[in-house]
C-alpha cells in the first residue's frame, strides 16, 4: 500500500511539473505576439477624401426640366426638379446633381411612356431605325440596353452619347448602336432622382420624406453587362442624421451599418428637413479612358426585387435585352445618391 502511495504521489509531482512546463511554453510564445487591437484601424482613403457637407433643403432653380408630352391617368408621373444648395464652407451645390440634360443629345428609347414609345416586346423593336454612333471607323457595331432608376448619363471613351429622356419616372429604357473597337471604356454618371432637393427623399407610400434607392443595369451585344467587374463610386450621400454616418474606409463610402444596403432594412432617418448631406467632388476627366480608377471599390450587384423594379415594363418587357446582366450600384442602394461608373472593355 505504501509503495502504491508513493507511486501515485510520483505520477502527480510528474503531471504537475509537465503542466507547469507546458504553461511556461505558452506564456513565452504569448509574450512574444502584439496584444489584439481592442478596435480594428480603418485604411486612410488615398488620396483622403475631400467632405462638402450640406444641411436642410435646397432651393429650387427648375421646378421641371421636362414635363411628360403624353400624360395619362395610372402614370408613375413625377416632376423633374433641380436645385441648388451651400454647403457649410460656402460651396455651391446642384443638386441632386450637376447634368448635361438640357444640351446633350436624347438617347433614342426602348421603352418611353411620355414619348408615346411602348413595344409590347423585342419583337416590335427595329434596331435598324437606331442611328450609329460612330466612334471608330474601323469599329465593329455594338448594340446596349439600360435602364437606370432614375437618370443616368452615357460616356464612350470620353465622349458623351447621350442621356436619358426621362430623369425621374415613370421608369424608361433607351438602346444605343455604337461603331467603336477594343479597348474601349463606358462611363456612365447615375442619379437617383428626389423630390426633397438636397435630401435624396423621395414621396412614398404617403411619406413625403421617405429615403429613394437607385441602381443601374445595361448589357451590350459584344458579351458586356452590368456586374461586380465594373468600378462605382458614390459622390452624394443622404439623408442622413449626421455626417458621420458615413465611415470612410479605403476609398469606400460606408452607410451600410444603417440598418442595410436596401429597402426595407435600412433606417429611416427622422430628421427631415434638418437632414444632412455629404457630398464628395467629382473628379475632372473621370469619364476619360486615362482616367486612373484603380482605387474606387467595385461595384455591387442587386436583384430586381431589391432594386425595386420587378414589373416595370421598361425593363420587364424585354428579357432578352437584358439577359445576363445584373442591376449595379455602391454599397447603398438607399444613401449614395450620386454614382459614377466604369468599366473598360477589352
Amino acid at each position: 500500500m505504501l509503495k502504491v502511495r508513493h507511486a501515485q504521489r510520483s505520477l502527480s509531482a510528474r503531471a504537475w511539473l509537465a503542466l507547469a512546463a507546458t504553461a511556461a511554453l505558452l506564456g513565452a510564445a504569448q509574450a512574444q505576439q502584439s496584444p489584439p487591437p481592442s478596435k480594428l484601424p480603418l485604411p486612410k482613403a488615398d488620396p483622403p477624401a475631400k467632405r462638402i457637407i450640406t444641411q436642410g433643403l435646397g432651393k429650387t432653380v427648375t421646378e421641371d426640366l421636362i414635363p411628360c408630352a403624353n400624360p395619362k391617368p395610372g402614370m408613375n408621373l413625377r416632376k423633374n426638379p433641380v436645385g441648388e444648395i451651400t454647403a457649410m464652407d460656402g460651396t455651391k451645390l446642384t443638386v441632386p446633381v450637376a447634368n448635361n440634360f438640357a444640351t446633350a443629345p436624347k438617347l433614342p428609347d426602348l421603352y418611353n411612356e411620355c414619348a408615346g414609345v411602348t413595344p409590347k416586346d423585342m419583337s416590335e423593336v427595329d434596331l435598324n431605325k437606331v442611328p450609329i454612333v460612330e466612334l471608330d471607323k474601323d469599329g465593329e457595331v455594338i448594340t446596349g440596353f439600360m435602364v437606370a432608376d432614375n437618370y443616368f448619363e452615357l460616356y464612350i471613351n470620353g465622349q458623351l452619347i447621350g442621356v436619358d429622356a426621362t430623369p425621374y419616372t415613370p421608369f424608361n429604357s433607351h438602346v444605343v448602336r455604337l461603331r467603336v473597337k477594343r479597348p474601349y471604356t463606358i462611363a456612365v454618371l447615375a442619379q437617383d432622382w428626389e423630390d426633397k432637393l438636397g435630401l435624396g427623399m423621395e414621396v412614398f407610400q404617403g411619406n413625403t420624406w421617405h429615403s429613394g434607392d437607385g441602381g443601374f443595369v445595361a448589357k451590350f451585344s459584344d458579351g458586356t453587362v452590368t456586374d461586380s467587374t465594373w468600378k462605382a463610386q458614390s459622390f452624394y450621400i443622404s439623408p442622413l442624421q449626421h455626417p458621420d454616418d458615413v465611415v470612410e474606409y479605403g476609398n469606400v463610402h460606408d452607410t451600410s451599418h444603417l440598418g442595410g444596403r436596401i429597402h426595407p432594412l435600412a433606417r429611416l432617418p427622422t430628421c427631415r428637413e434638418y437632414c444632412f448631406a455629404v457630398h464628395y467632388p467629382i473628379p475632372d476627366g473621370w469619364m476619360n479612358p486615362n482616367f486612373d480608377d484603380s482605387k474606387w471599390p467595385r461595384a455591387f450587384e442587386y436583384l430586381d426585387q431589391e432594386v425595386g423594379i420587378v414589373g416595370v415594363p421598361g425593363y420587364w418587357r424585354y428579357p432578352e435585352a437584358f439577359a445576363g446582366s445584373r442591376w449595379i450600384w455602391t454599397i447603398s442602394l438607399v444613401f449614395d445618391n450620386t454614382v459614377l461608373l466604369r468599366k473598360t472593355v477589352r
